[in-house]
């Protein structure tokens, strides 16, 4: 029978009037505590037991009054006796239990007085009352029967200890035979069973658990076919069940969904697997969260990830990252306003407001096990029970709680490639659905569950870029699509998957492009399928450079709004909807050459407006063995539907919490483009630099299997066996190594004399290796390489001092180490060269500037700045600048390298570290930047932000005469063809 407040009410207050002149604890605590379980319905030994002993710390054995493992202990006392001392005395007992049976609550009561503590949400504020008011109080003992406030944590190891447990039985499973589609399923009903079992959906609680113990044989060999025959009873309405069911089986309700109806193979237990089922049983799973449990609960499928503990859930305070910009502060922003309204219409305004709510459709196209829908389904439904409240106040009494919620499961809707994640998505949404409910029964004093499952999450199990997505949801009919889809660098795709990159961005290749972006561009496709259909096509593909560039321009500003900002218009006056769009990507695409690739799509075909983003952050927590990504989250939203402000969250690091600034307009470098003719403007790779300047070039390349190249102690061994080899050998420089000046060699044979080389065996041999590596290479360019064994592939040797640029460098650092090298030291392709390099071009390629634009510009490895010429030197805005401007930008340059000078034990890496970093080379540096910024303007700049937001906007006046150009072409062929 499923719980009726209302009889608990009832009993409580005869409870109450029965023990109204109880006063003595030894001789009445028992008596009392039975009936006082029997008020919710529970029989107290279900659960708890008197005069539980536990050994204290100085030896001694204390005796809890009533204890209820992991829940509630009890502390009674006689009549009239204080109780603030109780409360130490119950605490005194926790370091004699052990971790997983400490107790949330403490009860403490003296018969006629009750103190009962909330450990997990407010343990220095007990709920109080008098025994003759507690009818009033029942909701606080909600816990009795599952139904209780629950604060769920990101890190929260309760979560990663139950999927452990659920792993061990999952691989005892596995290894009997019982594996696969059956398996899966299996282990989602038993997710199901094991939180109905502790939530209240079972009734009585450890119904589930009552089962498995006296049902079944202590050998396990028939709980499989128990276990099938009690999710038949769950697949089947009451009234269609058999008179004569087993009564322990016909007490479990129907529960429906579609969870049960499918036919398992029976699995065959036995004693070891039946006890790790009933270890799995004891588990406390009210305590767990359905928001990061499912991502969890995943890895058992996978031994090995289970072993990372947590490596892949996404926490829930990164999932509002992208929800409440989305949605979630729009709609409580209107909330609010209704709420203050003091009109005759507020009541009907709220009604239309809960409306809405109900109407919405969120669809989230790479849900995985649905912690994105899972938590915009809870925050979604503690909006509406703040509506409810408002409608209802609480102190009015309600007939049937049923009518009050109208926002539901079935409003939400997911694509996952794999079909276990999938399913667990939809046990996931019921578990936070029936969590809501309790919270909406604790309001309004009424015990509510949807059971049965009358609506279900809409997941469809296939390829996201594969299906059409219109067939999942209607793009007119949904409201938001976010997520976090796979990043997977364009390196790693499998050849599928670059197969769907190609189709999804329309050209023969997917260029450069992470994964992640063919979610942004069939997002892009989704939403404008809403609408009409695409826009005018993008320049071609095979279009480079300055020509690319200036067609970019000239289609990004022929597609602009002639009237300025457009209105917010969501719906649309048809009733339809204008889907909005927020993921989850790597922030790859806001930065270096996929920004040029991506962004014009969106912008062009699609006519996509960027409607808030949150630049570079640490996605996931610093749980053992997570992978730590640098993610972006972008919002977009259809040019129709376009916000006037648009918002932007910065992080100081990556692990500071964001600030908020709010702007005309975004770039897609996520940076204030509100002044920009051309917000839409992108920086493509270019052939050569601005103003003629000449460009660095890579390093030499080896391509020699490291047989040519030589640690130090490598190289003294080599020579000492090989002494006529010596000469052979140059210092060899790559990025870590000259920021570190470690000795590193190169065995050099361009010009080395074949008549010499023929008396060096162990010369030969290295020779030999590198022509076997390259003959067996895939490409057929290092393939006719292999007959020329001596070179490397390219030999860059300069034969004057030269400076060079680390490709890559920690992101940490304030300024890229640069600095010259000489001959005959070989710099690697990790370095790039300017051989014939002047004081000039030090002073501005370190300066704070350049340092600015390379980090908003430039690609990232992982999170380090990774240095390229054609995205970063080569489109750098270079500044103009005087004789006497020069002069002292040498002097300042010099006096950088002189301070160097004055720390000859420090490495580059040690003196830009910004933790030890050298006073005096510090302000060596900003007496530089600020002669730099002076070029620029005589105002200084604020940021490191404001400083790229004005060189870009001297980048696109330095475009603008490339789009000139582009469109002074054909009329100088006609005039051509005139002729």
């Amino acid at each position: 029978m499923r719980l009726d407040w209302n009889d608990v009410k009832a009993r409580a207050a005869k409870f109450a009037d029965d023990w109204k002149d109880a006063s003595y604890e030894r001789g009445e605590t028992q008596t009392f505590y039975n009936e006082f379980f029997e008020v919710f319905g529970m029989t107290r030994r279900r659960v708890a037991s008197f005069e539980h002993g536990v050994k204290l710390p100085d030896k001694k054995r204390g005796y809890l009054d009533l204890f209820w493992k992991g829940k509630l202990l009890v502390e009674q006392k006689s009549a009239g006796r204080a109780l603030a001392p109780a409360r130490q005395q119950a605490l005194d007992y926790f370091p004699g239990l052990k971790d997983i049976d400490l107790p949330r609550y403490i009860l403490l009561s003296d018969f006629q007085n009750f103190e009962l503590y909330d450990l997990d949400i407010d343990p220095d504020k007990p709920v109080q009352f008098r025994l003759q008011d507690l009818p009033n109080h029942l909701q606080s003992f909600g816990f009795i029967v599952g139904q209780e406030r629950r604060i769920f944590r990101d890190q929260d190891p309760v979560n990663i200890l139950a999927s452990e447990m659920m792993g061990a039985l999952h691989d005892a499973l596995e290894k009997s035979g019982y594996t696969g589609h059956k398996l899966e399923r299996f282990l989602v009903r038993l997710l199901f069973c094991l939180f109905a079992d502790d939530t209240g959906i079972f009734q009585p609680l450890g119904s589930f658990e009552d089962f498995i113990k006296h049902r079944t044989n202590e050998d396990g060999r028939d709980i499989g076919a128990r276990l099938e025959e009690l999710f038949q009873v769950l697949d089947t309405p009451e009234e269609q069940r058999q008179k004569n069911l087993d009564a322990d089986l016909a007490k479990f309700p129907y529960i429906n969904g579609d969870l049960f109806s499918e036919a398992l193979k029976i699995t065959a237990f036995d004693r070891d697997m039946r006890d790790k089922l009933l270890n799995v049983c004891g588990f406390k799973w009210e305590a767990i969260s359905p928001a990061i449990f499912g991502s969890l609960f995943q890895s058992v499928m996978d031994s090995k990830e289970r072993r990372k503990k947590g490596a892949h859930y996404t926490s829930e305070k990164n999932i509002l990252k992208v929800i409440e910009p989305l949605f979630m502060d729009d709609l409580r922003a209107e909330f609010l306003k209704l709420q203050a309204r003091r009109d005759s219409s507020k009541l009907k305004a709220l009604t239309d407001f809960q409306t809405k709510l109900a109407g919405l459709k969120f669809f989230d196209p790479a849900c995985g096990c649905g912690n994105f829908l899972v938590i915009a389904y809870r925050e979604l439904r503690e909006l509406e029970l703040a509506v409810i409240r408002e409608l209802h106040p609480v102190d009015q009494y309600v007939s049937d709680i049923d009518l009050l919620t109208k926002v539901n499961v079935n409003q939400f809707y997911g694509i996952e490639i794999e079909e276990f994640p999938a399913r667990i998505a939809e046990v996931a949404m019921w578990m936070m659905d029936h969590i809501m409910n309790v919270r909406l029964s604790a309001t309004f004093g009424e015990s509510y569950t949807r059971i049965p499952l009358k609506s279900s999450p809409n997941i469809r199990h296939g390829d996201a870029l594969d299906v059409e997505w219109n067939d999942v949801l209607p793009a007119n009919q949904c409201s938001y699509v976010f997520g976090n889809p796979p990043f997977i660098g364009q390196s790693y795709q499998s050849p599928a998957q670059r197969v769907q990159m190609a189709r999804i961005v329309q050209s023969k290749r997917g260029g450069s492009l992470d994964y992640v972006c063919a979610w942004f561009l069939k997002g892009g496709a989704y939403a404008r399928s809403a609408v009409t259909s695409h826009s005018p096509s993008l320049p071609s593909p095979s279009l480079r450079g300055s020509e690319a560039d200036a067609a970019i321009h000239v289609r990004s500003q022929s597609l602009e709004p002639k009237n300025g900002l457009l209105r917010h218009s969501v719906p649309r006056n048809d009733g339809t909807a204008l889907p909005r769009i927020a993921f989850v990507s790597t922030n790859s695409i806001t930065q270096g050459e996929q920004v040029a690739q991506l962004w014009p799509l969106l912008f062009e075909r699609y006519q996509l407006e960027i409607a808030f983003g949150h630049r570079t952050f640490e996605w996931m927590s610093d749980a053992k063995g997570k992978a730590h990504v640098h993610c972006v989250i972008i919002g977009l939203t259809l040019r129709e539907d376009e916000p006037k402000e648009k918002r932007l969250f910065s992080y100081e690091t990556i692990k500071s919490e964001p600030s908020e600034s709010k702007h005309l307009a975004l770039s897609p470098y996520l940076f204030d483009a509100s002044a920009n003719t051309n917000k839409h403007v992108v920086v493509l790779e270019r052939n050569k630099a601005f103003m003629d300047k000449s460009s660095p070039i890579r390093g030499s390349q080896p391509t020699d299997d490291s047989n040519f190249i030589f640690e130090h102690d490598q190289y003294l061994e080599f020579v000492g066996l090989e002494p006529d080899s010596e000469s052979l050998f140059r210092p060899f420089f790559g990025s870590e190594n000259f920021l570190k000046n470690k000795k590193r060699w190169v065995l050099f044979l361009k010009n080395a004399s074949p008549q010499n080389l023929t008396k060096l065996p162990t010369v030969i041999e290295r020779i030999r290796a590198v022509k076997a590596f390259r003959a067996l290479s895939k490409k057929a360019a290092t393939r006719r390489l292999a007959n020329y064994p001596t070179q490397l592939e390219t030999s860059v040797t300069p034969t004057d001092p030269f400076l060079v640029i680390p490709k890559v460098s920690s992101e940490r650092r304030d300024y890229i180490p640069i600095g010259w090298l000489e001959p005959p030291s070989i710099p690697s392709d990790l370095l790039f060269v300017f051989e014939n390099a002047t004081l000039d071009d030090f002073a501005l390629i370190t300066s704070r500037m350049h340092m600015a634009w390379l980090r908003n510009i430039g690609g990232r490895l992982k999170s380090d700045y990774r240095y390229s010429i054609g995205i970063v030197y080569n489109t750098f805005p270079w500044p103009e600048a005087n004789d006497k401007a020069k002069d002292k930008l040498r002097a300042l340059a010099q006096a950088v390298l002189d301070v160097r000078a004055n720390h000859p034990d420090s490495t580059l890496a040690d003196l830009y570290d910004p933790d030890v970093m050298p006073p005096d080379l510090r302000k060596a540096h900003k007496a530089l930047d600020e002669a730099v910024d002076k070029l620029y303007r005589p105002a200084p700049f604020a940021s490191d932000r404001e400083r790229v937001e004005h060189l870009f906007k001297i980048y696109e006046g330095l475009t603008a005469d490339l789009v000139s150009k582009a469109n002074a072409k054909p009329v100088k062929a006609k005039r051509k063809a005139k002729v």
